[in-house]
């Protein structure tokens, strides 16, 4: 009772702001105490208001009461401090929401230390003392605070749970154990926690021994994202190098073709000028002889005139161009023919080039070597959403749906005229080039539809017989009959066994030159499996080689 009424004591002698004990202790008109610098920093934050109030019972005051120290009151403090009336804990002693609070703490509960398994409650750091100096105590189970200790309760005979059922997989109480559980295989819940703690242990060796290799592999990633940062600044470098020095060059040669016409627009224009200046002094000589001749001609006396008359075959021979006869003044129009020619066999030689330049950067890969997809769901985290190129399709086939199906018709369609469109055979390419990895997938309907793949050129090199899908080195086709398949790559043909689908899958992993067809159903079949070396971008392609109404679709995955 003695120990109760310190705790009142200590309640009553905290202030209600900073909930500490009192210091410099003052008493305001309506009775309630309070710390004087606590009091006086609430009043200062009210003093806009010109209204003053007791942050307890909220009465008001104006003006401003003046404060004095209540005497009586710090001296009975001090008499109570004597006697083993300390200050109240720190707020961050005190138990907040999240916290698991003492369950023995009076009032405002302070923070547990640890919680007893046996007891199955929590207490602070002066609450749990008799854990560690009474006997009976001492024997407890403690451990970290918790706020599932309920949860070792049996729900049905609230009696804690020591025993595990092995035939229910579950935590039971020994009432358990002779009823609902009677026969079952029971053991106590420390002998199951040892034979868990192994398992745990085993757990817990392959799980660091699984961190040990991530941790290899890791670093593995971080040598090899340094080495490509450091081999891509250097391509860069070096692939800004070249193309400066092409540059150059054609720079070079730019300016060798403006000083060889310049030179030569001197010369001709200095030549130009000097036939110039001998026309015009031969022009003055002549009019200065047709001066004379007119003279002569007014004159009176015939034997003056006899004497002073020369024939015209007397004069000095007339001065002759070069090139009298016109001519069409193209003069070096014809140099700018030659460079046009020469700059389209410079851009011819680059968008030949281009796609192996581009290539090698595609198949630039810094990821460690990945397994081939097993399953559907795997195949779809590569899936490429494609559509066909209207510019290649022949003209008796008829796209749709965004482009991405392909029907054959009876009748041609209104395509207009361009070079990479299949005029002899019925087959389409797609716009998309693949390279790395990719899934699609194709819906098919009719007597024959040849699925391929191919590079973009592919009908571009060869004569008719060979530029089918499949019937060069170019292309790799699997043809779909109505109950059997065919797969076909320069021109050899190899049967395929497999489930007859109307839809087909098809993988690709470029850089490691792995192609695969797949009949898809509810499972997915391999069909074949090309591994060879692609060296250009690839592009699917569909033919519908046979009869009208023949369809193939790009499917949307999802």
């Amino acid at each position: 009772m003695a120990q109760q009424g310190i705790q009142l004591d200590e309640a009553k002698f905290c202030c209600s702001i900073c909930l500490d004990l009192l210091k410099d202790p003052v008493t305001i008109s309506c009775g309630h105490s309070y710390c004087m610098s606590c009091i006086k920093n609430h009043w200062d934050e009210e003093d806009q208001k010109k209204i003053h109030s007791c942050p307890q019972c909220r009465q008001t005051f104006i003006p401003r009461p003046a404060l004095v120290k209540s005497t009586v009151l710090a001296e009975l403090l001090e008499e109570l401090k004597k006697t083993g009336l300390q200050a109240a804990p720190p707020d961050h002693f005190y138990a907040g929401p999240g916290d698991v609070a003492c369950d023995f703490c009076m009032g405002r509960k302070l923070k547990a230390l640890k919680s007893c398994l046996v007891c199955l409650a929590s207490y602070c750091e002066q609450h749990l003392q008799p854990h560690y100096d009474v006997a009976p105590l001492k024997k407890h189970k403690l451990g970290d605070p918790s706020k599932k200790l309920h949860e070792n309760i049996c729900s049905c005979h609230d009696e804690v749970m020591k025993i595990f059922c092995r035939t229910d997989q579950q935590c039971i109480c020994y009432l358990c154990s002779m009823d609902e559980h009677k026969g079952h295989d029971t053991v106590s819940a420390a002998a199951e926690r040892t034979e868990r703690q192994k398992e745990l242990g085993v757990s817990r060796q392959k799980i660091q021994q699984r961190i040990q290799d991530k941790e290899r592999d890791m670093k593995v990633l971080q040598q090899e994202v340094k080495a490509i940062n450091h081999s891509a600044d250097k391509a860069v470098e070096d692939s800004e190098k070249i193309f400066t020095e092409l540059g150059h060059y054609v720079e070079k040669r730019s300016s060798d073709v403006k000083e060889q016409i310049r030179y030569q627009q001197k010369a001709e224009v200095r030549r130009a000028e000097e036939l110039q200046e001998m026309l015009k002094q031969e022009i003055a000589e002549l009019r200065r002889k047709d001066a004379e001749l007119e003279q002569l001609s007014h004159t009176e006396d015939h034997i003056n005139f006899l004497q002073r008359y020369t024939p015209l075959s007397h004069l000095s021979e007339s001065t002759d161009l070069p090139s009298a006869n016109i001519r069409p003044l193209r003069y070096f129009q014809d140099v700018t023919v030659a460079v046009s020619e020469a700059r389209d066999k410079l851009e011819d030689i680059l968008s030949e080039e281009w796609p192996k330049i581009s290539l090698t950067v595609t198949e630039v890969d810094v990821l460690l070597p990945q397994p081939e997809p097993k399953t559907r769901v795997e195949f779809l985290q590569y899936s490429r959403q494609i559509t066909l190129d209207p510019n290649t399709a022949h003209r008796h086939l008829s796209l749709s749906e965004g482009n991405r199906k392909t029907t054959l018709m009876g009748e041609e369609q209104l395509y207009s005229t361009h070079p990479e469109r299949f005029t002899e055979r019925w087959q389409v390419l797609s716009r998309e080039g693949l390279t790395g990895r990719c899934y699609w997938e194709v819906e098919w309907s009719g007597s024959l539809v040849s699925i391929a793949v191919s590079y973009k050129d592919t009908d571009r090199r060869r004569t008719f017989d060979v530029r089918a899908f499949g019937c060069n080195d170019r292309s790799w086709a699997l043809d779909c009959y109505k109950n059997s398949y065919k797969f076909k790559h320069n021109n050899i043909k190899t049967p395929i066994s497999g489930p007859r689908s109307s839809r087909v899958g098809v993988y690709l992993d470029h850089r490691a030159g792995i192609l695969s067809f797949y009949s898809v159903s509810e499972t997915m079949t391999l069909l074949h499996r090309v591994q060879t070396t692609f060296t250009q971008p690839l592009y699917t392609g569909f033919w519908l080689p046979n009869s009208k109404g023949d369809t193939a679709v790009l499917c949307t995955l999802k």
